[in-house]
């Protein structure tokens, strides 16, 4: 699929002014995407949203859920990302993300579904040689296997690096003894092929391909879950298993490329299925509240039910935005490479594309799972009392969205990981942040704006608050680094500073997002259209620039004191100033109008 946008390298967005034709938006998926998403659609609500009582009330029986994985193969969904050469449909990243947005409904099923064709397979398909594949993609596509991801460990949790689970070579070299015991595996009790990473006797992180029939392998019973109940969660025990040594992925040593790489991947797909069960949840609340009466009137038509509405729009508009704006950069480079798909190198440089984006992997993974939790949280209150029994969707889907920001790396972590991912581009010449920290620090104590848009330009405040965020990360950095210049190292142990320097950098990503998305699509819009684009991008701009205000304040907060802090926190103001004029209309236009068609208006 060509995606009509320039190559933007990961963490690029912090250092450079871009347009509207710099990124990829949904308006824009092709006849093939648009197909693909009606028929993922079609197939939820009428193969699988049908059982889900009976997926989610099963207590450890998956003979409905693995009936309902069947027919997902039967329809293809198990070939999505399979090389075609295997009999996979080899589809772009965009495409993925967005058959994941459209199974999200389905909570236990899509987790499972998810789990099976992402973190399970990927590493067979990125790392596996031609025998590997040959033997298990056609079991996987074909449902005969249902693959697993076995990372986590009882006590290694986030810290996936320390891992116990450990293999050795047999005496005449055919097999790998594996030993070890892995925690939370999603598919577990259903799988039937295991990805599983440990370590060589010489400390070697390494991953290896083992299926459910060999010796030694066994499941443990089921948790009991808050949500995704109809999942299977379980640990997975290797005791004394011998692994061909043909079952090896990669090489001794790359287990950790292999085990990361994939997550990367996951977090996007993870963004993405929060994208779509925040539409279904947001759907599902305002259906109640039409129908809901207080005092003889609709609940849709008071200002507190209105006023929640509307920002869940506009969170689930950035969060939509920030994702296929993601999976365009992906697909992008990955077009850029001139590469034929199997080809020898084609998939070590699609892991290249993959790694250099892992900053805004992170980033669509912590946005997404929170305003997924928003919008879910804001939808059990509009219902009220009966939001908290059984029974009703939004239960459901309350419970099911709190796992988002555990899955694929605690928000914690990945938080973490992105100012950390930042910096180290930068030291290795890949990120030239050090010409633009010394521009911005001309602005420090400058009175002048150098940011001013053109007020007859189109959403020109919020691209002047953009350029003024980056501007005040740029001298916030710039000034952190002063700080610590002898002690860089000891920076990494400041987690506060970090994790309030990544909320910054996840709300520039997500205020350029949904501002450059709506100039992109504004022209081609209608006047309703084209209003209701107005109203979103000033509700969005107006509550991320209150987070971003917030978090830049922490930042400062922790990191200065005296006259150096008090310059920064006037600096401060000046570039988070946004005057959202109009706010009130705003929301209530857009909840009027999400009232009016009961469904999300994008």
């Amino acid at each position: 699929m060509p995606i009509p946008i320039k190559v933007i390298n990961g963490g690029e967005f912090l250092i450079r002014d871009l347009s509207k034709d710099d990124i990829f938006v949904p308006e824009e998926f092709s006849i093939e995407q648009n197909l693909l998403k009606e028929t993922v659609e079609r197939f939820i609500n009428e193969e699988v949203i049908k059982d889900i009582e009976k997926i989610d009330n099963a207590n450890g029986d998956f003979s409905v859920l693995k009936k309902c994985l069947k027919k997902a193969s039967d329809l293809g969904l198990f070939a999505l990302g399979v090389p075609s050469e295997y009999g996979g449909l080899e589809l772009d990243l965009t495409s993925f993300a967005l058959a994941a947005e459209k199974t999200a409904k389905a909570g236990s099923f899509s987790v499972s579904l998810a789990a099976h064709i992402g973190i399970g397979m990927l590493p067979l398909v990125y790392y596996g040689t031609k025998n590997q594949k040959e033997k298990y993609l056609p079991k996987l596509m074909s449902g005969d296997f249902i693959s697993a991801y076995c990372l986590t460990e009882p006590l290694s949790g986030s810290d996936a690096l320390s891992l116990k689970a450990s293999i050795k070579l047999s005496g005449d070299n055919k097999y790998y003894i594996l030993n070890g015991t892995k925690q939370f595996i999603t598919n577990a009790n259903i799988s039937g092929l295991y990805t599983v990473f440990a370590k060589t006797e010489n400390g070697d992180f390494a991953a290896l391909l083992v299926e459910r029939g060999f010796s030694g392998v066994s499941v443990g019973g089921e948790e009991d879950k808050m949500g995704i109940k109809g999942s299977s969660t379980a640990q997975v025990i290797f005791d004394d298993v011998k692994v061909p040594v043909e079952n090896l992925l990669g090489k001794a040593g790359e287990g950790h490329k292999i085990a990361f790489s994939v997550l990367d991947e996951g977090r996007l797909i993870l963004a993405s299925a929060c994208v779509g069960a925040a539409k279904e949840s947001l759907k599902d609340a305002i259906k109640y509240a039409n129908q809901r009466k207080q005092f003889n009137t609709e609940i849709s038509k008071f200002g507190a039910i209105k006023e929640k509405v509307a920002e869940m729009s506009a969170m689930i508009f950035a969060s939509e935005s920030l994702v296929y704006r993601l999976s365009g950069l992906y697909d992008a480079k990955v077009l850029s490479f001139n590469i034929e798909k199997g080809s020898p190198g084609y998939y070590e440089k699609y892991r290249k594309a993959l790694e250099d984006y892992a900053i805004e992997c992170s980033i669509s993974k912590v946005f997404s799972s929170e305003m997924l939790d928003f919008v879910a949280d804001n939808a059990l209150q509009i219902y009220g009392g009966y939001g908290f029994i059984k029974g009703y969707s939004c239960e459901r889907f309350y419970r099911d969205s709190r796992i988002n920001r555990i899955f694929e790396g605690t928000n914690e972590i990945n938080r973490y990981l992105i100012p950390g991912m930042l910096l180290k581009k930068v030291k290795k010449g890949e990120l030239p942040m050090g010409p633009e920290i010394k521009k911005a620090a001309g602005f420090l104590l400058s009175s002048i704006f150098e940011y001013e848009y053109d007020e007859s330009l189109r959403f020109s405040d919020e691209k002047t608050l953009i350029k003024n965020f980056k501007t005040m990360f740029l001298i916030t950095i710039g000034k952190i680094f002063e700080e610590y210049i002898d002690k860089l190292d000891k920076l990494k142990d400041e987690e506060e500073i970090l994790f309030a320097l990544s909320d910054v950098i996840i709300g520039i990503f997500a205020v350029e997002s949904l501002v450059l998305r709506a100039d992109k699509i504004y022209d081609n819009s209608t006047g309703l259209k084209q209003k209701l684009l107005d109203s979103i991008v000033k509700i969005a701009a107006f509550e991320l620039n209150e987070k971003v205000s917030l978090s830049f304040k922490k930042a400062l907060l922790y990191s200065f004191s005296g006259d150096d802090l008090n310059i920064m926190l006037s600096s401060l103001r000046r570039f988070t100033k946004y005057i959202a004029s109009d706010l009130l209309a705003s929301k209530r236009f857009i909840a009027e109008k999400t009232a009016e068609i009961e469904n999300y208006v994008f």
